[in-house]
């Protein structure tokens, strides 16, 4: 067997932020894709994988004994599969920040739930939302509290505009110009990152009212325009948000950013060459990049290698 593929994803603007109901908007990253097999000649690496699909089957039937209503999964299928050896053959990195675990769960939700809601319907705000709970409830056995997006984006393969908790939608995006000098891309932090720990960093300080202040008087308000100049191809207002946005993560979010870019982090925003803002939770993995001149860009970071996203 080998089942279909699922990309991984680029949460291009929000992150943190949809935890107090910023805009977000994520991408599908193509770049990267997984497939649930079965393995002929088993090696280190998908016996470890069907480790793990054993310990999230075994959640799985714990998710539908206590939430019937929400979702129900062919788990007779899934526990033969699993037992004949089925892992997810991926190429996206665990820990990076672009949808490792989302793909996994999107590939499971796609083969064995049952009366599951196909890609091909009229997708409702109300089937969306419902998607959204479930690939949530899924996906917290990774890490912890998971709002469902990830899995969202890979299963549908579409870019999704997050207006609110409560209200996501699937949204265009302006076409890419590979003639375009000005790009998102990501750069190798050489670590990987946890989500858990840095979500607790964050909840820990939301604990503090000055943090909530520029949250919301900041952090919330460049995300949101951000998400807004980017789908309205206002590149200008883009990048002066997109600054702002930099400096603000690099005075309240340090300790979601590897110690050894703190310097390159400042040196984006004092030369105007790039702006660097998080990708995912942080504390390793990729970091996000945004541009107005992509050779200037890699001039000015050549000791790392850059991985374009997005051109414009």
């Amino acid at each position: 067997m080998k089942g279909p593929l699922f990309y991984s994803k680029i949460l291009l603007f929000g992150e943190y932020g949809i935890i107090k109901d910023s805009k977000g908007l994520s991408i599908p990253y193509n770049f990267y894709n997984g497939a649930l097999k079965i393995a002929e000649n088993p090696t280190s690496e998908s016996i470890k994988s069907n480790a793990a699909l054993q310990r999230f089957t075994a959640y799985l039937e714990d998710i539908q004994e206590e939430n019937p209503e929400l979702v129900t999964f062919n788990m007779e299928a899934l526990n033969a599969d699993v037992a004949q050896g089925m892992y997810f053959d991926s190429s996206i990195p665990q820990g990076y920040g672009v949808g490792s675990s989302g793909a996994l769960v999107a590939a499971i939700y796609d083969k064995y739930a049952n009366n599951k809601i196909t890609v091909l319907e009229n997708l409702t705000r109300e089937k969306l939302l419902q998607l959204k709970n479930i690939f949530a409830q899924m996906e917290s056995f990774f890490h912890g509290k998971s709002s469902g997006l990830d899995p969202l984006n890979s299963y549908l393969s579409l870019p999704i505009l997050i207006n609110s908790k409560d209200h996501i939608e699937p949204t265009g995006i302006p076409s890419q110009s590979t003639e375009g000098k000005g790009a998102v891309f990501l750069i190798d932090s050489g670590i990987v990152g946890e989500t858990a720990p840095m979500v607790n960093i964050f909840m820990e300080n939301l604990k503090d009212q000055g943090f909530r202040k520029m949250l919301k008087t900041q952090f919330v308000k460049y995300t949101d325009a951000c998400v807004e100049n980017f789908l309205h191809g206002d590149v200008k207002s883009l990048f002066s948000n997109t600054k702002k946005l930099s400096k603000v993560v690099l005075n309240n979010f340090k300790p979601m950013i590897p110690e050894q870019f703190h310097q390159v982090w400042q040196k984006g925003i004092d030369t105007n060459d790039y702006y660097l803002k998080l990708c995912g939770s942080g504390g390793g993995g990729y970091i996000l990049g945004f541009t107005q001149n992509l050779e200037k860009a890699k001039e000015s970071l050549k000791d790392y290698k850059l991985e374009v996203v997005y051109q414009f």
